[in-house]
């Protein structure tokens, strides 16, 4: 069924098409119908950073950027859900045409720029949201900063989007790592990293203080670095005491898809031409930190795919890109390959 409707849908703009495709699942949640769209994931709950995911899959920061279609997506059947990324203020992003499909790779290449409605909306849509309450997924939120914010005054962005979703959130993820706004992965390293780390942590501990509740805070990165930035990164979320990593982003490199028509459009590039590259990152970052919770993402199509991430390291996975390819029914088949996931060998 998914085959023809993407056939439809590859025929639309692929920004309007993402409309066209969260209206539609709105709709077929208000129905009742969205449950089984999903594959029927099956409950495999694991506990990890003090929460009770309801399985390992989970929908990847970037789908829904500012919890509009929270509801519908929750009732997919993921464990969790982060939305997101949002900023303090609204934002339109990059100018347009800002999305591109590469049919041959499985792949796409974004530019979106963090496009936004700012955080306040963002947190009403939480809080009317049923998500948790009727389908116990876990909730992140992402959070990053806005265009016109300096990377020195970075700090300042992520700290006003942490208080105002910290209450509503069960884990907050720092987007240090799009492609998309100019200067930002600057802040995996050096000084921007351990002052941007050590303050998203002080602000962390003082919230979780002030209303008696954890909330992990976690740190999403990038795909493009070599072992020894890697290492940096490493060191810097185990010196602040980081909850969890998402690994990883989308990545600034082409060499997959050289000779495709969108090869050399700006922006990242995501789905299985960065399966391999975040895989690596993963299992550099296990090496690094053998206790730290790992979220695998990149390049997930099946499920042998998201085996091979929690078996270099990831304790759970999210999907996006393979979701525009393969259709909700990838989060069951997902799911499925995970159960009892514990069970795998970590290479």
């Amino acid at each position: 069924m998914y085959s023809f409707a993407r056939s439809l849908l590859f025929k639309l703009d692929p920004e309007t098409a993402h409309g066209v495709t969260l209206s539609a699942l709105d709709m077929a949640h208000r129905l009742g119908m969205a449950r089984g769209l999903g594959g029927e994931a099956p409950r495999d709950p694991v506990s990890l950073m003090g929460l009770e995911f309801p399985n390992r899959v989970g929908l990847a920061a970037g789908l829904d950027k500012n919890a509009d279609h929270l509801d519908a997506l929750a009732a997919l059947g993921f464990g969790f859900v982060e939305v997101g990324t949002v900023t303090p203020k609204g934002q339109d992003g990059n100018p347009k045409p800002r999305l591109f499909r590469l049919p041959e790779h499985q792949a796409i290449i974004n530019r979106m720029g963090f496009n936004n409605a700012g955080v306040e909306h963002l947190v009403a849509k939480v809080k009317a949201s049923q998500a948790r309450a009727a389908f116990g997924v876990v909730l992140g939120i992402n959070i990053g900063k806005n265009l016109t914010t300096a990377v020195d005054d970075a700090l300042s962005d992520y700290l006003v989007c942490l208080d105002a979703v910290h209450a509503h959130a069960d884990y907050i993820t720092a987007n240090i790592s799009s492609p998309n706004t100019p200067g930002l992965r600057n802040l995996q390293f050096g000084d921007h990293l351990s002052q941007l780390l050590a303050g998203l942590r002080q602000r962390c501990d003082q919230l979780d203080a002030e209303r008696g509740r954890k909330v992990p805070l976690v740190i999403k990165i990038a795909p493009d670095m070599d072992s020894e930035e890697i290492l940096f990164v490493a060191r810097a979320l185990a010196d602040n005491g980081i909850d969890g990593v998402i690994a990883t982003n989308t990545t600034i490199e082409r060499t997959a898809v050289a000779g495709s028509p969108h090869a050399q459009e700006a922006g990242g590039l995501s789905g299985a031409p960065v399966r391999e590259s975040s895989t690596r990152v993963i299992r550099g970052l296990r090496e690094a930190l053998p206790n730290m919770p790992i979220i695998g993402v990149g390049g997930i199509t099946d499920g042998e795919s998201a085996r091979e991430k929690i078996a270099a390291g990831a304790d759970l996975v999210q999907l996006y890109s393979g979701l525009i390819y393969r259709g909700p029914a990838l989060i069951g088949e997902c799911a499925r390959a995970l159960e009892k996931a514990d069970t795998l060998i970590k290479v």
